[in-house]
């Protein structure tokens, strides 16, 4: 049976954590005198002067049942980023231990990397964009102590194939991370449900794609509860503050939103992959299971100027390997959509 706690750095696990005065009194009292907080109000309203919840109560109990897992396998973050520097600085010694990441992919896991001096390994995706399962397996050694992997992929759209993921994970003697911010437009179940019989696996989700919340900095990791009671020792004491949490629940409490947003983006998606792989300047609209589309064009770079001249911003993945000549598109409004479309037509009139 894998043990998570062999893999931590030993400061980590004898880590005596921050004890907040909120973390050490969780009753309800008339008056708070505990935690050097302005007692006559805050200048925003709205109770503000108040510290948050450390533990985020309500917030965890929502998404616990939103996604059918027990309280204590839920971390929340400010954003996914906070959930993976977290795991960097909880399993990775810096300078000795490895971690692998299969590009081209999310570039956080790269600058996590570098920020805590971990030794990258990097084994490419294939040209179908899927991974190279025995160049990986090659790739781990005693030292490896994280993998990233990103489902649906971003930049490139596509889902990995499942049964790929869990022979890494089965293989593999280390933390295998699957980022599913973008699980919400694909046509494929989460592997939230492998969690109890994998307990290397970590899986990673967000409210900042499907649910609308981009500003509100929410992200998710859920994971054997030893991993995530480590997680919630190393985490800042107050890391999301009352506002977001609030904004959260609400979020959350409106699912009948995200659940259009999610067919209508869906529905848009198909709409501008066809309508693009019609113009001339396009050469390639990749397959998404995301709410982007990786798209090649035959001239990346002069038609990324030009929509910034008519004010309309893309991505530029040209840098990124397999990804020569490409432009990552979010799939906008069916009125954005348009307005992209007819700057592509005004460019190939030039």
């Amino acid at each position: 049976m894998f043990q998570p706690e062999r893999l931590i750095r030993p400061n980590i696990a004898a880590l005596v954590p921050y004890s907040s005065a909120r973390s050490e009194y969780c009753g309800t009292a008339e008056i708070y005198l505990d935690a050097n907080e302005n007692s006559h109000g805050s200048a925003a309203g709205n109770g503000f002067n108040r510290y948050p919840d450390p533990v985020q109560k309500q917030l965890r109990k929502r998404v616990a049942t939103l996604f059918n897992v027990p309280e204590e396998s839920v971390f929340l973050g400010n954003g996914s980023d906070e959930a993976i520097d977290l795991l960097f600085r909880i399993f990775c010694r810096p300078g000795i231990d490895e971690v692998i990441i299969c590009p081209p992919t999310y570039g956080m896991y790269e600058t996590a990397a570098a920020i805590n001096d971990a030794v990258l390994r990097r084994v490419p995706l294939t040209a179908e964009f899927q991974l190279d399962v025995g160049g990986m397996l090659n790739t781990i050694n005693e030292s490896t102590r994280l993998i990233f992997l990103c489902s649906p992929n971003n930049p490139t759209g596509n889902l990995l194939r499942r049964s790929d993921i869990m022979a890494i994970c089965n293989a593999a003697d280390c933390i295998v991370v699957v980022d599913e911010a973008y699980i919400e437009f694909a046509d494929c179940p989460s592997l939230l449900s492998e969690i109890p019989k994998t307990p290397n696996l970590v899986v990673l989700r967000t409210l900042s794609k499907a649910f609308g919340c981009a500003g509100v900095r929410i992200g998710m990791a859920f994971a054997n509860h030893k991993i995530i009671s480590v997680m919630n020792t190393v985490k800042p004491p107050y890391n999301i503050g009352t506002p977001a949490a609030q904004l959260a629940n609400a979020a959350l409490s409106r699912l009948e939103n995200v659940e259009s947003w999610i067919k209508e983006i869906i529905s848009e998606r198909s709409r501008l992959a066809f309508a693009l792989g019609t113009r001339r300047s396009v050469e390639c609209v990749f397959p998404s299971d995301a709410n982007f589309l990786l798209t090649r064009f035959r001239e990346a770079g002069r038609m990324y100027d030009f929509l910034i001249s008519r004010g309309i911003v893309v991505r530029d993945r040209s840098r990124l390997p397999l990804c020569q000549q490409c432009l990552r598109i979010t799939v906008g409004t069916a009125a954005e959509n348009q307005t992209l479309l007819d700057a592509i037509d005004e460019f190939e009139r030039l």
